[in-house]
């Protein structure tokens, strides 16, 4: 069942049920996720540009899980057959809590690669460490990175869905605040 946890300022939701299965998109990506609570359907969904959290990687139905989500407003195109949040954090997994994002954290070494937003700018880089610096596209323009040069970044870290290396969403890079 749901519980609202009142530690939040948001309406995040805290559900305990046993995963079920993704969700597919219609181009093949995973955009989502069933759990079963307490026989009840309910689903969450990922953002757009995320796709699949690392820490669900490896889920596997029937496990046991505590998810937290917002509860997403109705739909424009009909009502929904069940509870649909949109995902925040997997908090739990077979009954052991799982860290949450540092709030704030630094990364630093050598540019592997320049990194594009869907639409083709450049809004960031990725470190040889695997680790992906996102500065948006109008701080990478302020910084002018090229690959071989040297970051020391800081801002909030989470891990990257394929759970090799970490994404920063930077406010300071080399000592330049960010726009």
């Amino acid at each position: 069942m749901p519980h609202h946890n009142p530690h939040e300022t948001t309406d995040v939701w805290s559900v305990e049920g046993r995963f079920a299965h993704y969700l597919y998109s219609p181009k093949g990506s995973i955009e989502g996720m069933l759990i079963d609570t307490d026989g009840i359907p309910t689903q969450f969904v990922f953002e757009r540009h995320e796709g699949l959290p690392a820490q669900l990687a490896e889920l596997r139905a029937g496990q046991a899980v505590v998810v937290e989500g917002i509860e997403s407003p109705p739909s424009p195109k009909g009502e929904a057959a069940h509870t649909v949040y949109r995902f925040e954090r997997l908090a739990a997994i077979d009954g052991k809590p799982l860290p949450e994002a540092q709030p704030e954290g630094s990364v630093h070494g050598r540019v592997a690669r320049i990194h594009y937003a869907r639409h083709g700018e450049a809004n960031g880089v990725v470190l040889e460490s695997g680790d992906f610096v996102h500065t948006r596209p109008q701080g990478f323009v302020q910084l002018d990175l090229e690959v071989g040069d040297m970051v020391q970044a800081e801002g909030r870290i989470r891990p990257l869905a394929m759970g090799e290396g970490r994404v920063v969403e930077a406010v300071r890079v080399n000592d330049i605040e960010l726009e």
